[in-house]
């Protein structure tokens, strides 16, 4: 039994967890860190992991590391091999779903969590996205506006020091940028085309960060230099303990997750950033006298309105250019592949009878290497806006646990009707803009399934290669697969109606706070990780500034 008692405890390192430990150390608060997996160094980013040469289709590596307990993370879309033991292992981490419904839950259990192995894309949300009501009158509005948030998202940019460009689209807000990103001749040449057919339809750079040269987050390495963070590693958290009494959170039951010993620690406010469905699955499982349906949920709304974006991809060729170029906008990483490409953002409908695009896509043009004279190579991956239902939920399964006897999450993440069209769309009005900007397609495929074109995909691949990327595709190709999911602990302008107020404080328990994009109302069109970062900034300052505040 753990006899001190932190200011704060944070549960998970990654996105959320790492900046709530800064900057509630920056405020003085001591804080307690809990993460589930290991640490990590430099010896889980030896490039000599990395195979020689990695084929268009990786059925092999996906083949061993399913061998290996990884069947789900072996699904992802851009998984590889080299970099499996940044996913966790599905056998000691399982989950349900519908038996009509699979979801892919992409997950990585370490110091850090998912900030290994995605993208280092770091877009910022607009007003697009913060009012979803106000602009369509479905789904229900986030508390607060773009312009409350947008001072964290420039604080988080100039620290991390983001690559990118001012572009001057509506709905994708510029940002603070260090450094310059790049186009290369073939995305140059794909953006003129696409941008004089159809001016509303415009081309920007990634706005990224850099792979982080010491492997830790700078924001857990700054909270650890403070001298006011503790971090135990390998700690599952089972739950977040409640005073009988008043209902308020106390800290956690945690179990070391090598040694099996399960303790309580304490604490004068909790701070979850766990991950969606993680937070969703601890929140849950914290059910007490004085929270019957789990910690925080008078509203009767946890784990509920649970989304992922829609997800679709489509890889092809771009004749008109030849050819490729390393992008070399960032310092080259040993272990990492160069980041940088181009995305396609929301635009409004343009034509007589055009709908707006409540989708977005991010894609390379000309970045894999081919042969002098070959064509240049393309991908692109969509992001289509899921509305929030309240039958999409997060529940835990009965009479399921997992490696130490925590009950597991079942998801339900299912389209309707209408996200079904929207996702058509999205498919259709990408195979549009790549064929009348010269490219030429070889697939394109989401959860309604593969659609080969020309070619065929990956032409140049062996027969039983593709033979079994046809047979596994809706295997990797389901909902999940975008790796952006969200709600299920959604901030409200009302108790009634969501569990987190527009501080991602409960309604119910004050010194509760879940950052993570659990929070979120809506989907968007854009990855999440930065809007988590800003709003977990603003809600660690909000709750140092309270408990100051208290103490005067």
């Amino acid at each position: 039994m753990s006899q001190a008692i932190y200011d704060a405890l944070v549960v998970g390192s990654g996105a959320a967890g790492s900046f709530a430990a800064k900057e509630l150390t920056a405020q003085g608060l001591s804080v307690l860190l809990l993460e589930a997996g290991p640490a990590v160094g430099p010896k889980d980013f030896d490039p000599a992991r990395k195979t020689a040469v990695q084929k268009d289709i990786n059925i092999w590596d996906r083949a061993m590391a399913t061998a290996n307990g990884q069947a789900v993370q072996a699904r992802a879309v851009f998984f590889k091999e080299w970099m499996s033991h940044l996913f966790v292992n599905d056998r000691k981490n399982p989950y349900t779903t519908p038996a009509d419904a699979p979801f892919l839950w992409i997950r990585g259990r370490q110091a850090g969590g998912r900030l290994h192995t995605f993208g280092r894309v770091l877009v910022r949300w607009s007003d697009d996205d913060f009012r979803l009501h106000t602009r369509t009158g479905e789904g229900v509005d986030w508390p607060l506006s773009y312009d409350e948030v947008a001072p964290f998202y420039s604080e988080v940019e100039s620290y991390l020091g983001l690559y990118g460009q001012e572009d001057r689209v509506s709905t994708m807000p510029d940002g603070v940028y260090a450094n310059r990103s790049n186009l290369t001749p073939a995305e140059e040449a794909f953006k003129a085309s696409v941008e004089g057919r159809w001016p509303e339809r415009r081309i920007v750079s990634w706005r990224y960060v850099a792979p982080e040269a010491e492997r830790v987050p700078r924001a857990l390495r700054d909270a650890q230099a403070s001298g006011r963070l503790t971090i135990r590693y390998n700690a599952v958290v089972r739950r977040i303990t409640t005073d009988e009494k008043t209902g308020l959170a106390t800290g956690a039951e945690v179990t070391d997750g090598i040694a099996g010993k399960t303790e309580k620690v304490q604490a004068s406010n909790v701070i979850v950033c766990a991950s969606p469905i993680e937070s969703i699955r601890l929140l849950l499982n914290s059910a007490s006298a004085k929270h019957p349906t789990g910690l925080g949920n008078s509203s009767g709304t946890l784990g509920r309105y649970f989304m992922d974006q829609l997800p679709c991809l489509a890889v092809g060729a771009f004749p008109p250019v030849p050819g490729w170029m390393k992008d070399e906008s960032a310092p080259p990483d040993p272990f990492y592949a160069a980041s940088g490409g181009i995305f396609i953002p929301r635009f409004e409908g343009f034509g007589s009878g055009e709908k707006r695009s409540d989708f977005a896509y991010q894609g390379t043009v000309g970045r894999g290497p081919v042969a002098g004279g070959i064509p240049a190579r393309m991908a692109f991956f969509g992001y289509g806006q899921m509305l929030p239902h309240a039958d999409n939920r997060v529940t835990l399964a009965p009479n399921r646990t997992d490696a130490w006897k925590i009950p597991v999450p079942h998801i339900r993440c299912v389209m309707d009707s209408g996200e079904r069209d929207l996702l058509r769309r999205q498919e259709q009005t990408l195979i549009e803009i790549v064929e009348q900007a010269g490219g030429e397609l070889e697939f394109i495929g989401s959860p309604l399934g593969l659609k080969e074109i020309g070619k065929g995909a990956y032409p140049n691949a062996d027969a039983l290669s593709r033979f079994l990327f046809r047979r596994m595709f809706h295997r990797s190709m389901s909902m999940g697969a975008a790796i952006h999911e969200s709600g299920g602990v959604r901030m409200g302008t009302s108790a009634e109606t969501s569990v987190l107020n527009c501080w991602n404080q409960s309604w119910d328990v004050p010194n509760l706070f879940v950052t993570d994009a659990s929070a979120f109302p809506t989907s968007g069109v854009a990855g999440t990780t930065l809007t988590v970062m800003a709003l977990t900034v603003r809600a660690c300052r909000r709750l140092a500034s309270a408990r100051r505040s208290s103490t005067c």
